[in-house]
């Protein structure tokens, strides 16, 4: 007897899209109550957030290092046109859904970089979000002062 074994590539967790009509791929991040929409293809390396370039939008040093790191861990600095749209939340916020909406674009835009996009951690959802304020109390945590008498 002998017996046939037959190799099976695991199924992708994602289903890519491909390019739009447009030659775009696209991505959707979201962290905190910011969503970020990015879209990616082949260019001269330009980045474009809101219709600026990215330097006006992320004035923050850390926030434009933190995005940068997502083109350079992956090679595709320079190489690649980058437009994204981000609505809602706050600076910090904002740049968290631009990190991931940008690594969401990549992968589709090349499915073999999706190892190292999550060796980084590119592609995880920061699910935090800001707790609520409770009734009887200033605000989520914070108590009114105790007074005995």
């Amino acid at each position: 007897m002998t017996e046939t074994i037959i190799e099976t590539t695991p199924a992708p967790k994602v289903a890519l899209r491909g390019p739009d009509r447009f030659g775009w791929f696209w991505g959707t991040g979201r962290r905190k109550a910011a969503i970020a929409r990015v879209r990616v293809k082949t260019g001269t390396g330009e980045f474009t957030v809101n219709d600026r370039a990215f330097d006006e939008h992320c004035v923050d040093v850390r926030d434009r290092q933190m995005v940068n790191q997502v083109l350079e861990s992956t090679g595709t600095k320079g190489k690649i046109q980058v437009v994204a749209t981000t609505t809602g939340g706050g600076t910090t916020g904002q740049t968290g859904a631009l990190i991931l909406g940008l690594a969401r674009a990549i992968r589709e835009y090349n499915p073999g970089l999706e190892a190292s996009l999550r060796e980084h951690g590119y592609l995880t959802r920061d699910a935090r979000r800001v707790e609520r304020k409770k009734y009887g109390q200033p605000g989520a945590r914070r108590r009114f002062q105790f007074s005995k008498r």
